[in-house]
């Protein structure tokens, strides 16, 4: 491994320089009109090089003026970089940019504050960690927008996420019990005011439910990961306050969790970013399509496409829900995922159901404040 040489300093340019010319500190006063002191504080390198002794120094000893000037720059950033005053500010700096901060503070995650220790402090109490550049971390699926990157803000509302799931009491979770969970959730799905009953399912079938409304940059729909081996947990964040949105982000999540998309906690705490984007793509596309399909048949769905396409009108939608007993937005959704319909059409089917959400669930965000330490 090559070492970084520190740079060499204009006090050490002139020494080398007099030597060669034979030269002692009184005759390059004498030649240059400089005070011997002058010339002894430049070489001590108590004096900086100003332009007017660097075009002095160049005509002694026939070199350029910006020499001198670019050495007695890089001579004196060498000593302010070694400074223990710059080092805590690489430090600072390195902690603020790790969690939107500002943000965190506003919804309550971390307290208050303008002192940086106390900052620090709260973050890695959020974080779990002594050690905030050190951290470990654990590994999510989540569905976002596709042309967001996970950054600091998705991390912090995952974390926040996980933070709430910890407090809550389910029942022992058993993966034999899921084909059951997803046939009472799609009962449930067919009437908007029985949204109340989604967190109370998810707990009865041992799977941690919460809510948590998105931070700004995120565009989080929902999340999947494990506290344990035993203990699943969901997240949305009802960013849309819709039927459609809602129960395909829950189902896309359950999905996760059936195929155990995502280790435990305990499994090494890594992102799932680090996976190839083909391994990405293709968990995505399965929990996107086998959700649609929880709610919809394919087939039922293709077979009503093919007999009104392109009429699709209220009436029609309305009845084909009470057929397939789901509410009619879950279809106006599907029918605008696969461009049958625009985004502006029958939107009046396309029910609001996070408030009903709420009244059940563990939910952050919306004017409702849970202490820091939740």
């Amino acid at each position: 491994m090559g070492h970084t040489s520190k740079p060499q300093s204009p006090g050490g340019l002139t020494r080398t320089l007099l030597s060669q010319n034979r030269l002692t500190q009184a005759d390059l006063a004498m030649i240059t009109g400089l005070s011997r002191q002058t010339i002894s504080s430049i070489i001590s390198g108590r004096s900086s090089i100003t332009p007017e002794t660097a075009t002095v120094l160049a005509a002694a000893f026939a070199n350029d003026p910006s020499e001198w000037l670019r050495l007695d720059n890089e001579y004196r950033l060498a000593q302010i970089q070694s400074d223990r005053r710059t080092q805590a500010i690489e430090h600072r700096a390195a902690i603020m940019r790790i969690a939107p901060i500002r943000d965190m503070q506003r919804r309550g995650w971390i307290k208050h504050s303008t002192n940086f220790d106390e900052v620090e402090r709260e973050l890695k109490r959020f974080f779990g960690t002594d050690d905030l550049r050190q951290q470990s971390e654990f590994q999510v699926a989540y569905r976002r927008h596709p042309e967001l990157p996970y950054n600091n803000a998705v991390r912090a509302w995952c974390y926040r996420a996980r933070q709430l799931a910890q407090t809550l009491p389910v029942r022992k979770f058993n993966k034999r019990n899921l084909k059951e969970l997803e046939s009472e959730l799609r009962r449930v799905a067919a009437f908007a005011k029985e949204t109340y009953r989604v967190p109370l399912l998810f707990a009865q079938y041992g799977i941690r439910f919460v809510v948590i409304e998105p931070l700004p940059k995120t565009r989080m729909d929902g999340a999947a990961f494990w506290l344990d081996e035993a203990s699943p947990v969901i997240a949305v964040s009802i960013r849309f306050d819709r039927i459609d949105n809602f129960w395909f982000t829950v189902m896309h999540e359950l999905k996760h969790i059936k195929h155990q998309d995502v280790p435990s906690i305990d499994d090494g705490l890594k992102e799932i970013l680090e996976s190839s984007d083909a391994e990405l793509d293709d968990i995505e596309k399965r929990a996107n399509r086998e959700a649609a399909a929880s709610l919809i048949d394919p087939k039922e769905l293709e077979s009503f496409t093919r007999r009104f396409a392109p009429l699709y009108s209220e009436q029609r939608i309305i009845q084909f829900a009470h057929r397939i007993r789901i509410h009619p937005g879950i279809i106006v959704g599907q029918l605008q995922n696969g461009k049958h319909i625009s985004y502006s059409t029958l939107r009046k089917l396309l029910a609001k159901v996070r408030d009903t959400a709420l009244e059940t669930a563990l939910a952050d965000g919306w004017g409702r404040t849970l202490p820091p330490g939740l």
